[in-house]
Parts: structure tokens; sequence; C-alpha cells
């Protein structure tokens, strides 16, 4: 049963595409139900840069698209599913992720039909330097465990409206604590993304792919992809390419190392393979860039 749901979902899915033009949109069905939690009824949330949230039990039809508002999103789903559209691709987000859209990011997510049901919370943090962490991340879904926690939290601060100030403001700090928490778990993973590739740097003549990588870093390839992208501003494919093209150039300074052992040390079994990829980086071949070297060289 869970595999023909997949199945359908990833039908679903695929009949979408991305989208490049925006409009500012929302629309909930009548068996919709969600409640919000303003600074006006919840002043504490301002205390701790929240515009606005809120929590939705979502059938029947549900959409939100957006051309760039300017506060972060955040989604928490608990249950059933969504979708979400952006501007490169359409992903499923599934119970226990967490949408991440920066501000000023356009974005469509919407009722996965499969399911017809979302259970989900959603907060809108202002781009202030305590919310940087999500902004750093661009658009993403993470596995998030603690999603039933946010939600309980939401409730119990939706029912202390026009209620109690200081146990208001404990529920609103205990949230600021779950949700600081999320920069510690990420930050963990940039460190592991960080040790991989200083281990790949040390291991150019291995067999790296993607896969490999993001296994050793214990995250989704997906994941991996949005991390070495924030951190390195490069997919991580292109990050190996770019580790090994530079000890490349750096090693053909030496005339002891010929071109076909440079290609075996980098993990080149081919070495018109490797001529072919080092035209492509730097516009000549190895052997011209080694005869530029000795020209430049007093």
């Amino acid at each position: 049963m869970c595999e023909n749901r997949q199945n359908l979902c990833e039908s679903v899915i695929s009949t979408m595409q991305p989208k490049s033009q925006w409009h500012d949109e929302v629309y909930l069905a009548d068996a919709c139900k969600e409640r919000f939690l303003t600074t006006s009824d919840i002043p504490e949330l301002s205390q701790e840069d929240i515009f606005m949230a809120g929590m939705a039990e979502l059938a029947d039809g549900y959409h939100v698209e957006r051309y760039g508002v300017a506060v972060h999103t955040l989604v928490f789903t608990l249950a059933g599913s969504g979708i979400l559209t952006t501007a490169d691709r359409v992903e499923l987000i599934e119970p226990y992720t967490l949408l991440v859209i920066p501000a000023h990011t356009p974005f469509r997510f919407e009722l996965n039909r499969v399911d017809n049901y979302w259970k989900m919370v959603w907060l809108l943090p202002q781009p202030t330097a305590k919310w940087q962490h999500f902004a750093a991340l661009g658009q993403t879904i993470l596995p998030y465990t603690q999603c039933e926690q946010i939600w309980s939290l939401l409730n119990l601060i939706h029912c202390e409206i026009n209620g109690r100030t200081t146990f208001r403001r404990l529920l609103v700090s205990e949230l600021n604590l779950i949700l600081t928490g999320v920069e510690s778990k990420l930050t963990r993973s940039a460190s592991r993304v960080h040790s991989v590739f200083n281990e790949v740097e040390s291991q150019l003549h291995l067999p790296w792919t993607v896969k490999e990588m993001a296994a050793r870093c214990f995250i989704s390839e997906e994941q991996l992809n949005r991390i070495s992208k924030n951190l390195y501003s490069m997919s991580p494919r292109t990050r190996l390419i770019y580790l090994r093209m530079e000890k490349a150039a750096d090693l053909l300074q030496y005339r002891e190392w010929t071109i076909s052992m440079i290609a075996q040390r980098l993990g080149y079994k081919d070495p018109y393979n490797f001529t072919h990829r080092f035209r492509k980086y730097f516009g000549c071949s190895p052997s011209r860039y080694r005869k530029a070297l000795a020209e430049n060289t007093p």
C-alpha cells in the first residue's frame, strides 16, 4: 500500500513543472481548518522576531502561491503531505519534515491530492540576524522529528490568547529554544560536509560519487547539494571537479610528474578523459598549460 501511494505521488509530481511566473494567491476549500497566531493576540511572538504563525488541517483543496514575501516561511508537516513548486523543481512535502523558504523567494505549496490531507504548522520569522541560519539554507525540505512538539506548543499558545502573559512568554521561549536547535543540527551537518570534502581533497585518486559523499555525511544527496552550495557556492560534483583541476594545475608545475601520472593521481584512469576535463575547465590542454607555465617562468 505504501509503495502504491509512493507511485501515485510520483505520478502526480511528474505531471507538474517548475514555475517561472508567480502570482500572490491563496485558496482553502471548505473542509480546511486553520488557526492563526498574530502578534496582536500573542505580543510575545514579536519579541522573538516572529511575524505570524498558524496551525492547519487541510483537505479537499488548498494552495498558497507568493511572488516573494518579506519574511521567511517555515512549514512543519505532521501528517498527510503537500507539494512544493519552485523555480527549479517540484517536490513532495512529507510528514516529519521542515520546509524552509527564505524571504523574498517565490514559491507555491499545495495539498497533495493523493493523500487529500495535510496537517502542518507554519511560522513566519522576520529576516533578522536571529533567523539568519534559515536564510542561509535556501529553499529546502529537511527531515525534522520535532513537528509534533511545535504543534503542541502552538496549540498551548493559542489557548492562552487573552490568557496568562507569563505562561505565554514561557511557551514562546520554549518554541524559540527548539527552533534554535535547528541551527545547531544544521551546523553539525555543515561541519560533516566540510570534513568529508577535506577527506576527498586528501584522496582525489578515489572514485568519489555524490551518493558516497552524502552517505558519509549521514544526509541525503539533496541535502548535500544544498549544504555544499551554501558552503562553497557550488554543487558537490562541481566541488570535486574543482579540487581535482586545481590540484592538476599545481602538479603540472613539476615536470617530474607526467600527464599520465597526474591523471592517475587525480582519479582519472584514462588520460584522455583527464585531458578532456582539463581543457573544459581551463580552456587548454594540460600540455599547453604546462608549456605556458614554463614560458612565464623567469
